[in-house]
């Protein structure tokens, strides 16, 4: 129970935060740079694995979650726990924004008439779930560029999830610090996609907060395309990218990292 309340608490957190930077740019014209939205995420991140990291691992991410039993490093049968309380958490902060915001929604889709459910409600729609085609996308992306972004921005985040949390890596922060430099990560990681993605990078935080924009009147405006974009680019995206992160660390970095230098190597190192 320890452990599903910390994923829910700690996704729950994050994806507030998150989602809630994005409404208040949509909504309000408050955060004008990707850098700032960004931020937003990264800080929410790093506040919700401080608040939950000694009731759960502070996954927060399906994806880490997978790729943590890939490479060994929780067992596979807690995982059905971890996961659910994710995606539940999502889904309860996607309830939040909704909430919290829903007035000023439905004064903005009355300024710019917009119908709910309609080709133009996605302007408001990717406050909850992301999106890789929309009006005003200066970017061309295709379905598998949208895969291969979102599968590369989840493969450096678990990379450096993986770098600077395992004890054989000398060069890590510690302990303390740890969540605030994968806050950074995740805030380069936005810079780096969100102009093509939105940058998902977590299947939970996705699907939830989408979920409840479908529910709530969207409907398949809260899709992304026709051609199976929203499980393809940010559910299977996300977790083959830590997947393959998992096995790259698990038989790559990990080896070297603890393979001890020998004397030549210490001289090379010196000049």
């Amino acid at each position: 129970m320890k452990e599903f309340v910390g994923e829910l608490l700690g996704t729950f957190v994050m994806v507030l935060f998150g989602c809630g930077s994005v409404a208040v740019a949509v909504l309000f014209g408050e955060y004008n740079s990707i850098l700032q939205i960004g931020l937003a995420w990264g800080l929410g991140v790093m506040l919700a694995i401080y608040l939950t990291r000694h009731l759960s691992c502070a996954h927060l991410n399906p994806a880490v979650s997978i790729a943590m039993v890939i490479s060994r490093r929780m067992r596979a049968k807690k995982l059905p726990k971890y996961l659910t309380a994710q995606f539940v958490g999502a889904i309860l902060a996607g309830v939040a924004v909704l909430l919290l915001f829903a007035p000023s929604i439905e004064a903005y889709e009355s300024a710019h008439d917009i119908v709910r459910g309609s080709a133009a409600s996605v302007d408001t729609a990717r406050m909850f779930g992301e999106f890789y085609q929309r009006e005003g996308m200066t970017a061309v992306v295709s379905l598998p560029l949208a895969f291969g972004a979102e599968a590369f921005g989840t493969f450096l985040l678990l990379l450096m999830i993986f770098a600077l949390t395992e004890g054989c890596n000398v060069g890590r922060p510690s302990d303390t610090m740890a969540p605030v430099f994968i806050g950074f990560t995740v805030m380069s990681i936005i810079c780096l996609v969100a102009p093509l993605t939105q940058a998902g990078l977590n299947p939970a935080r996705d699907f939830g907060p989408r979920l409840v924009s479908m529910l709530a009147g969207w409907g398949k405006a809260a899709l992304p395309d026709a051609y199976g974009g929203f499980f393809t680019v940010y559910i299977l995206g996300p977790i083959i990218g830590g997947g393959l992160a998992a096995l790259f660390f698990l038989y790559v970095l990990e080896p070297l990292m603890i393979t001890k230098p020998t004397e030549k190597d210490n001289n090379d190192c010196c000049g």
